[in-house]
């Protein structure tokens, strides 16, 4: 089909080449004729004037037939797009009827449910860990201690450091409250978990 395609195109061209061929032979032509009509020889004006409106019909002749081979060419095309897209989707049609006949539901149910479980209990196990390494990183490294190398590093670069201390210690206390909340949710989380299995 695609080398039918090709030939209707190559034709068309060449029938465009041809109309092209008889607008410069009628030209010529007029130009014989006026140079005969100057000359007075009317004989020789009339064969160009004759030579010259051959020539435009046969243009005329050309860009008809390529105007037609060109509707065919189109056709054609189409054709071949419409084969290749009914191919294409003759495939995508195939392809998910496979899918539809291997999926069971209640598998893809059970498989999605086990993978939010999993990541449910991901969560709860990042959670603890990060609490669990916030609270030791408390103890090997105490408030005190973070506050003198921080003053001792700023005074031996000649530098001002002001630190604002909490107001009388309900900051820390309000931090801790509120990191034993969030470790008891937690906490209660892992037990559903657990009681799920």
């Amino acid at each position: 089909m695609d080398k039918h395609l090709f030939n209707l195109k190559f034709a068309a061209k060449e029938l465009d080449r041809s109309a092209k061929r008889c607008d410069k032979e009628e030209k010529a032509e007029k130009t014989k004729l006026k140079k005969s009509i100057q000359k007075s020889d009317m004989e020789s004006a009339k064969i160009h004037a004759e030579n010259a409106i051959r020539q435009k019909n046969q243009a005329l002749n050309y860009r008809r037939m390529n105007s037609r081979i060109d509707a065919v060419a189109s056709r054609v095309q189409t054709a071949v797009t419409m084969k290749k897209v009914t191919t294409s989707m003759a495939g995508v049609v195939k392809a998910m009827d496979s899918a539809m006949r291997s999926m069971n539901l209640e598998k893809v149910s059970t498989l999605m449910d086990r993978f939010e479980k999993q990541f449910e209990d991901l969560d709860v196990q990042s959670a603890s860990m990060e609490s669990a390494m916030s609270s030791t990183t408390t103890v090997t490294a105490p408030q005190g201690e973070v506050d003198g190398l921080m003053q001792q590093v700023a005074d031996e670069a000649g530098l001002e450091l002001n630190m604002e201390l909490p107001q009388g210690g309900t900051m820390s206390l309000g931090v801790s409250t509120a990191a034993s909340v969030e470790q008891d949710e937690l906490s209660q989380r892992l037990a559903r978990l657990r009681q799920m299995e």
